[in-house]
């Protein structure tokens, strides 16, 4: 193995950022548009360097900040005068008391539904695309790009839009509908590939090592390790809007795996920086049947991810060789947490829970996360009297076919004698 050790960073400002950091081995190297470490090809992952800030005035100065992710400008890998650049300026999306929910499935402590719906184009990706997108300005990309299972896509064609950047998308050619839409409207190339997301990613791949990818920022390739710092912000917003402190429990979807290791890298920062007071918390990963590697994994005690064909509705949650698997199940181990999955039919049955008790209609990732959260507490894995905290990352407008069969209850003649014979009076 090699040792770690420290390297001059390159000359970018990216606020805090110090260099890349191999998750493996520790090697450190300047920052770049680098996802892979030289020594022994472990993930690389932001190191910083956050100075010296008494914990109540970078309280003060985050709490003084916008109402989006660059309230935390001084803990990611962006330049501090952030906000004033074009961008979707995404977060700062609700964190509902879901009572009724709470109530239908036992819960006797607070439970939460941090809603990722309301970001600018509808889905937690705005947040990690507006990490990447300061990065391959620091980079002098040109045009950004990613591959994709529908809601990256989106986000990369919004903000290069917005910031005025020429973007290509790469997603696999029988998504979703509306998602497809969503992704083309921007106005970007948008390439659809015969395959699924495995044979995406690995196109895109061999597109950065070629010429005709020259000035090309993958946002979740050779600017991953930006790119993953933007799911942070969704554990300091938990934890600032639960009052600076920790959830007792929280239930992540799992696709990449990377939005949930970052969850849990922002709350040891939050400790670490003395924000919030040191507590247990258990991690719980949620995924789709149909493409459950992690949660197969977890079950069977295997530290190796096997590899599946994924064949499911939650489409967005479908890459079958998950990067950051590994790293799933060694936080949910280490939290006292565990990684579970549900059929499609429950994640359509969640999907209609969460909208009929608590007005919020998820898409199918969102399906997944209730379902897990309903099996893990029916199963007593997740103990309900425990302050408890579920993430839905996008709307259920992306995803209509999944609930296809929902519409009229009746239809009727104008007259009140035609609204009584439909069974609808209240007398």
């Amino acid at each position: 193995m090699a040792t770690a050790t420290r390297v001059p960073v390159a000359t970018v400002d990216l606020g805090p950022a110090a260099a890349l950091s191999c998750r493996e081995c520790g090697t450190r190297f300047p920052l770049g548009p680098s996802f892979a470490c030289l020594e022994c090809f472990g993930p690389l992952e932001i190191a910083y360097d956050f100075g010296s800030y008494r914990a109540e005035e970078l309280r003060r100065r985050i709490e003084a900040g916008p109402a989006s992710i660059w309230r935390y400008a001084p803990l990611l890998p962006v330049p501090a005068d952030v906000a004033g650049k074009p961008n979707l300026n995404p977060g700062w999306t609700p964190l509902v008391k879901a009572d009724n929910l709470g109530r239908e499935l036992g819960f006797s402590a607070q439970l939460h539904i941090k809603d990722d719906s309301g970001n600018p184009t509808h889905s937690f990706k705005d947040r990690v695309v507006a990490c990447a997108i300061e990065a391959a300005r620091a980079f002098n990309f040109t045009t950004l790009s990613c591959s994709s299972t529908g809601n990256l896509a989106g986000a990369v064609g919004a903000a290069a839009a917005r910031a005025g950047f020429r973007s290509c998308v790469f997603i696999p050619h029988d998504l979703e509908r509306g998602k497809v839409v969503m992704a083309g409207v921007y106005g970007g190339e948008l390439v659809g590939i015969e395959g699924n997301y495995d044979d995406v990613n690995r196109f895109c791949s061999e597109l950065i090592g070629d010429p005709a990818g020259a000035g090309w920022g993958f946002v979740n390739v050779n600017l991953r390790p930006y790119y993953g710092e933007g799911s942070k912000t969704l554990a300091y917003e938990i934890c600032e809007q639960l009052g600076w402190r920790l959830p007792e429990q929280i239930v992540v979807p799992v696709a990449s795996g990377s939005q949930l290791t970052k969850i849990d890298k922002g709350l040891q920062e939050l400790i670490g920086l003395g924000l919030v007071e040191d507590r247990p918390y258990r991690i719980f990963g949620a995924q789709a049947e149909g493409c459950s590697p992690v949660s197969a994994a977890f079950k069977s005690g295997r530290d190796v991810i096997r590899p599946v064909k994924p064949d499911t509705i939650a489409k967005s949650l479908a890459i079958g060789n998950p990067a950051d698997g590994p790293y799933v199940l060694d936080i949910a181990r280490r939290t006292g947490g565990a990684v579970e999955d549900v059929t499609d039919a429950e994640v359509v049955a969640a999907i209609r829970l969460l909208a009929r008790t608590e007005g919020i209609f998820a898409e199918t990732a969102g399906g997944v996360t209730v379902g897990v959260l309903r099996k893990l507490v029916e199963t007593g894995r997740l103990d309900p009297s425990k302050e408890t905290v579920a993430i839905n990352t996008g709307d259920g407008l992306k995803t209509l076919d999944a609930v296809a069969d929902a519409g009229l209850t009746a239809t009727i003649r104008p007259t009140l004698n035609s609204f009584r014979a439909a069974g609808l009076a209240s007398v």
